[in-house]
């Protein structure tokens, strides 16, 4: 299993980016899809998550500006960063929930002028 996320960056306040992550070796349509950031000094926390029918949930912080979306034929997971915030720089990892639990590489977003 791999996930691999890419996107990453430096990026101004008020700016957009959007992250990918590319998923292999499970069926990826059939599996709800994360994505977790953890800042310095903070615990690891859950973004958004989008389940194989495509229900998304988001975190409080995040509502409004983020929007996570998935590429079943492409098998990629996407987070469309809108407005960052200071506060939105970490590092982003995706996820796949259940047992066993798969992690891939995160990929470092820092928001700063």
């Amino acid at each position: 299993v791999q996930l691999q996320a890419s996107g990453g960056g430096l990026v101004q306040p008020g700016g957009s980016l959007r992250l990918s992550c590319a998923a292999s070796g499970f069926i990826f349509k059939f599996n709800t899809v994360d994505w977790y950031r953890q800042a310095p000094g903070k615990e690891r926390e859950l973004v958004a998550s989008i389940s194989s029918g495509g229900i998304t949930t988001y975190a409080d912080s995040v509502k409004g500006r983020f929007t996570i979306s998935r590429d079943n034929a492409r098998r990629i997971l996407y987070l469309q960063m809108n407005s960052v915030q200071a506060d939105d720089t970490a590092v982003y990892y995706c996820h796949r929930p259940g047992d066993p639990e798969y992690w891939g590489r995160g990929t470092l977003v820092t928001v700063s002028s």
